[in-house]
């Protein structure tokens, strides 16, 4: 029975995949849970001008942050923690965070993939924190402060 995937199912097939599965498999696990739906020809359809209207949606998204990566570059994000005497944080600062930081102070969109951070911060200070998307780079800074 061929299946289109409606979410990611670990080992069998990814969100928005059309393919071939045993049909009990479909009928009692992936049609329940609404993990899939019948691949019929409207449904294919669908799906196609779907993942078109996502394509465009992303191409527009990374068009407008592209645009204000100059922007972004001379903005300050300020956080705050708590920390030991030395500047050590109780608890590490994550991409995640950051960019809740960045919305939050400078109403600026980025997504936590684009932020490039080999490891959580887990010291007060100033940190400049790259961003990448497609093959251009830019930074921001962020303080990080103890409570």
């Amino acid at each position: 029975m061929r299946v289109i995937f409606l979410q990611d199912v670990p080992r069998v097939g990814k969100k928005y995949d059309v393919k071939e599965v045993n049909g009990g498999y479909a009928l009692n696990f992936l049609f329940p849970r609404k993990l899939a739906e019948m691949a019929t020809i409207k449904a294919i359809a669908e799906l196609e001008k779907r993942k078109n209207e996502i394509v465009i949606e992303r191409e527009v998204q990374e068009s407008l942050l592209m645009k204000n990566l100059e922007e972004i570059k001379n903005k300050v994000v300020t956080m705050e923690g708590k920390a030991n005497e030395q500047g050590h944080l109780f608890q590490a600062i994550h991409a995640r965070e950051i960019v809740e930081a960045m919305h939050k102070e400078h109403h600026a969109e980025i997504g936590e993939e684009l932020l490039i951070l080999e490891k959580p911060i887990k010291k007060v200070g100033e940190f400049e924190i790259p961003i990448k998307v497609k093959n251009k780079k830019s930074s921001f800074k962020l303080m990080v402060k103890a409570i």
